[in-house]
């Protein structure tokens, strides 16, 4: 079982991160889906999907949940029967989970050129200390997406918008956390957001400020 780190972030939070190196049948041996799960997985048209998906039960699996403690609301947003948060995200051959007593929110991105193009779309105030000149430049970017992401899931209020709702604090290269606000419709609620790169890859999580 390819589980690739996990990381310990506080007594009441715990994330998981799967490195996807096995074939999609030995994946779907290794777990049990409820009935509409199974239906939802064989009719995704993408392999790396369903074996996103399915590593994703496998996480599930190593924090002593099944598929069926898993559920969705009219939002898409995933939930725990037994009550304690989650979220969840995958990309390309790495997933992660992160569970939580508290509000939290995860996502990874696999670190590509191709961010440049749409930044404007996710940055505004960062602009301000980014240097798209440096070597650090598409990193950062991906850091600054892969948090406004996490700090969607968490919110997860629909209209909330990365560009005009979320503010990330600068960061330092020799720092993995930063400081987060969400303003939106009068709500000001800070975060505290850490991030971790590898192989390529970046993941961010954020959870609400003491």
């Amino acid at each position: 079982m390819p589980l690739f780190k996990t990381i310990a972030v506080n007594s009441q939070t715990t994330v998981k991160i799967w490195k996807i190196t096995e074939s999609y049948k030995d994946l779907k041996n290794a777990i049990q889906l409820k009935p509409e799960n199974e239906i939802r997985v064989s009719g995704m048209k993408s392999e790396i999907h369903q074996r996103g998906f399915l590593s994703v039960r496998c996480l599930l699996r190593s924090l002593g949940y099944s598929d069926v403690d898993l559920y969705y609301d009219t939002n898409g947003k995933p939930h725990l029967m037994d009550g304690k948060f989650i979220s969840i995200t995958h990309s390309f051959q790495f997933s992660a989970v992160i569970i939580s007593d508290e509000k939290v929110g995860i996502d990874i991105e696999k670190q590509r050129d191709k961010i440049s193009l749409i930044a404007h779309k996710f940055v505004d105030y960062e602009f301000d200390y980014l240097n798209e000149s440096a070597v650090d430049y598409i990193k950062k970017l991906t850091i600054l997406w892969c948090v406004k992401e996490s700090l969607y899931k968490l919110f997860a209020t629909p209209g909330l918008s990365f560009k005009s709702h979320c503010l990330v604090i600068p960061f330092s290269d020799d720092e993995d956390f930063t400081t987060a606000w969400i303003d939106f419709n009068g709500r000001k609620c800070k975060y505290v957001t850490h991030y971790v790169e590898f192989e390529g890859f970046t993941c961010a999580y954020a959870l609400k400020s003491k």
